[in-house]
């Protein structure tokens, strides 16, 4: 096994809330000599916290994991768990209420957009400023320069400030700074999530060439569960600052998607005001109606789905508009797509229903969004997540149990027929 370039060994962090330091300089250098050099205690034990005590709360409790060279290594848990926290800890950015980080080599993190560059600075300048504090010599920086400017793909901008730039051009160039200079550990946030889908492909190919290929090792914090899939081999789900799982990406992604599932058949919303939407669509109902040809009453991979909705069109609206109803399994990935022709109404009430045969879809949990958009391909308004639901898995006697691969399961017959009786 590789060495461990990581060690996070009891790590704790408390924040007071509403407090900003002490407000005294005498007390803020007695707590910094109590904990730096007498190694005292200031807060109390993490395990020991009142959930009712509202002067502080524990962001981190006793976390103890090791990261080797050349993983890739995924954090999961819902907002709140502690993710961002332990990557600041890990980044230097913040120090632990207790317990010790032990690792080696450079780091570099991408944690939010614009970190580490000076607005006034143009992107040129923040390749060199940020290429130093990571400890690079200019030569060595210089040497990488035209790589990460390409990578980046805003070269037209590189000498212009960037405070003008986007937030997309912000992560670009950070990104692409952070993934070429001579670092040993990546240290990747949600922050990617602003980046343009295409980019957000290259930079996954990029963080798995560099683990894969390089030997470098990359932290990765995403909500985007097949992305943690495709890119990490292993991972740790973190919940109110614990440690609840740790092992293969894949083991640990499952036991996290599977205590989110929440089944929803149907929303409805009786009036346009208070509906989701915007100033073109506003959401009236979605439904996923079974339609159930024998005694059971739930879902399993025979059960023909009518998905059922309707919405208001409440003005003017771009031509060409089309609507996609995307099913996607927990993971995110989609499974397929339906397209509905071009919308052709007037303003008022719309319907729409769509049916998914039996013996299609494969055994799991799915949900449901629809997008509205024009040719153009610009989204008018995304209803994500509009309903979810469980297929159970069914086989007569003639089929074998346990899950089949692929993400449908039609029932296309495979004939068979006796051609010869004699054996080879």
């Amino acid at each position: 096994m590789s060495k461990p370039v990581l060690h996070i060994d009891q790590i704790s962090k408390q924040y007071q809330l509403g407090v900003m330091g002490s407000g005294a300089l005498k007390k803020d250098l007695q707590t910094w000599w109590n904990k730096q050099v007498l190694h005292k205690k200031e807060a109390p034990d993490p395990e020991a916290y009142d959930e009712a005590n509202r002067d502080y709360i524990w962001a981190l409790r006793n976390l103890d994991f090791k990261i080797h060279e050349g993983d890739s290594f995924g954090i999961v848990g819902n907002n709140g768990s502690g993710k961002s926290t332990l990557l600041k800890i890990i980044s230097r950015i913040s120090l632990p209420t207790s317990g010790t980080i032990h690792g080696r080599g450079r780091i570099a993190s991408l944690l939010e957009v614009g970190t580490g560059f000076h607005p006034e600075l143009t992107g040129r300048e923040n390749v060199l400023l940020n290429g130093q504090i990571l400890g690079m010599q200019k030569k060595e920086v210089l040497a990488k320069f035209d790589e990460i400017v390409d990578f980046s793909g805003i070269e037209r901008f590189i000498d212009t400030p960037v405070k003008r730039y986007s937030s997309g051009m912000y992560v670009r160039l950070a990104f692409s700074v952070a993934a070429h200079l001579q670092t040993d550990i990546l240290i990747i946030d949600e922050v990617l999530a602003v980046g343009d889908v295409d980019f957000q492909r290259k930079c996954l190919k990029k963080m798995k060439s560099l683990s894969s290929e390089s030997g470098k090792t990359v932290i990765f914090v995403s909500h985007h569960m097949q992305a943690l899939r495709n890119l990490c081999n292993k991972a740790i789900w973190l919940e109110k600052g614990r440690l609840v799982e740790e092992g293969p990406a894949d083991t640990v992604i499952n036991k996290y998607l599977s205590r989110e599932k929440v089944e929803t058949l149907s929303q409805y919303y009786p009036n346009p005001e208070s509906a989701p939407g915007n100033e073109w669509i506003r959401i009236k109902q979605v439904s996923i109606n079974p339609q159930f040809n024998t005694q059971i009453s739930y879902i399993d991979t025979r059960t023909p789905l009518d998905f059922e909705f309707s919405f208001w069109f409440m003005g003017q609206y771009p031509e060409n508009t089309q609507i996609l109803i995307g099913f996607y399994q927990l993971t995110g990935e989609c499974i397929f797509e339906l397209c509905s022709e071009v919308l052709k109404v007037e303003k008022g009430l719309v319907e729409g229903k769509c049916r998914i045969p039996g013996t299609f879809l494969n055994n799991g949990y799915y949900y449901v969004s629809m997008h509205f958009l024009n040719r153009e391909q610009d989204t008018m308004y995304e209803f994500t997540a509009s309903v979810a639901f469980d297929v159970v898995d069914y086989r007569n006697a003639k089929r074998p149990y346990g899950k089949w691969d692929g993400a449908v399961r039609p029932d296309f017959p495979v004939e068979l027929s006796q051609v010869s009786f004699d054996a080879p």
